[in-house]
């Protein structure tokens, strides 16, 4: 064990590659800032793509060699690497392959070294969950730490007080109209969708469907790829029927729990923004991100058994089509139209859902207590 005094606040470095999306710095930026605000610990976290997590990161300039954020330092992750104190915990985030300077020094300081992988619901997690592997040649162990859905996994990762923000937000009219407000939108009595999904998601078949629906739909889409094809849509259909489409810049993540608390569904992806779906308490249609041989699909899958698990059988039956149509054949005008019909049950069964997520311990904490086992 580490003979490391307990009583100092305990010095963690997370690293984040940032590969082709925004999840890996949504989750890695939630986590920092969660240790530092509510477990006390210094926390370093080093980024590969600063210019992207500044999308992301309010206040952060991706031109700076150090600087602190919310409690947190952050630090461009560069080659070469520079030398620099080995914390007493390394998070090697999703597999992200540390640099081999930091590696090496990792030999003499013996940190704790923590593999953080993605989330998922399938059975094997739990089986895998805090599983040591020593390396071969550096005589280190990493821990492979799997975030997930059951008390035996590492959980879900959520602030302390985010339920009780979200309840604030839900059960105040002005809170949400002046968000609203700040946004340039006004709902006017329509169902609020937002859409935050991959490119090749079937968008042009949800549209069709939403533009042929008897009942007013605001679709609210976040700038990028997405909107364009929106926008491609729009200017390729002479009647959009009762849709309206708003387009909004790439929010920070506080703003974006909030159009999450105000929408009466919303569409996400990948990993971050599903898990502040689910803790939205709103009806959710998840994209998993698209992987070889439809291994996506049995993610998608192994969630629904739980998502699904207290619901009743007529409104299993129309989330899962929701999900199924959006990942795999398009939505058609039938299928919009059911979904809208299962809405108000649909609300109930997500905001129960997210109170009973919120009974485990969240994945910050399960962390530290794990790590610390080892000081």
């Amino acid at each position: 064990m580490r003979q490391t005094r307990l009583t100092e606040a305990m010095r963690w470095d997370i690293f984040c590659s940032i590969v082709d999306n925004y999840g890996d710095i949504g989750v890695c930026w939630r986590l920092a800032r969660q240790l530092a605000h509510e477990h006390g610990i210094k926390v370093r976290l080093w980024i590969d793509r600063p210019q992207i997590a500044a999308k992301l990161v309010q206040g952060l300039d991706p031109a700076l060699a150090s600087q602190e954020i919310s409690g947190v330092e952050i630090r461009p992750w560069t080659a070469p690497f520079p030398q620099v104190d080995v914390a007493d915990v390394v998070i090697e985030a999703f597999g992200c392959a540390l640099p081999e300077p930091y590696l090496r020094a990792m030999q003499d300081a013996r940190p704790v070294w923590v593999n953080l992988e993605y989330l998922s619901a399938e059975q094997w997690v739990d089986d895998f969950h805090a599983r040591p592997s020593p390396h071969p040649q550096l005589g280190l162990t990493k821990h492979f730490f799997f975030p997930g859905f059951s008390p035996a996994s590492g959980g879900l990762l959520r602030e302390g007080r985010l339920l009780e923000a979200r309840a604030r937000f839900q059960q105040s009219p002005a809170l949400q109209a002046a968000f609203w407000q700040s946004l340039g939108i006004m709902p006017q009595h329509a169902y609020t969708v937002s859409l935050f999904c991959y490119p090749h998601a079937p968008v042009d078949s949800l549209l069709d469907a939403m533009a042929e629906a008897d009942k007013p739909v605001l679709c609210i889409i976040p700038h990028g790829p997405v909107a364009d094809q929106a926008m491609r849509w729009l200017e390729e259909r002479e009647n959009q029927g009762g849709l309206r489409i708003a387009t909004v810049p790439f929010l920070p993540q506080d703003r974006y729990d909030q159009l999450l608390w105000a929408c009466d569904l919303n569409f996400v992806r990948g990993e971050d923004s599903w898990v502040r779906a689910l803790w939205a308490g709103k009806p959710m249609i998840w994209q998993p991100y698209l992987q070889a041989e439809d291994a996506h699909l049995a993610k998608l899958e192994a969630f629904l058994q739980r998502y699904c698990q207290d619901s009743p059988s007529d409104l299993t039956v129309h989330i899962m089509a929701a999900h199924r149509a959006w990942n795999r054949y398009g939505f058609t005008s039938s299928a919009w139209q059911a979904l809208l019909t299962a809405l108000p049950g649909w609300q109930r069964q997500a905001q129960n859902y997210a109170q009973a997520c919120a009974k485990e311990t969240g994945l910050a904490a399960k962390l530290v207590i794990y790590c610390k086992k080892f000081f």
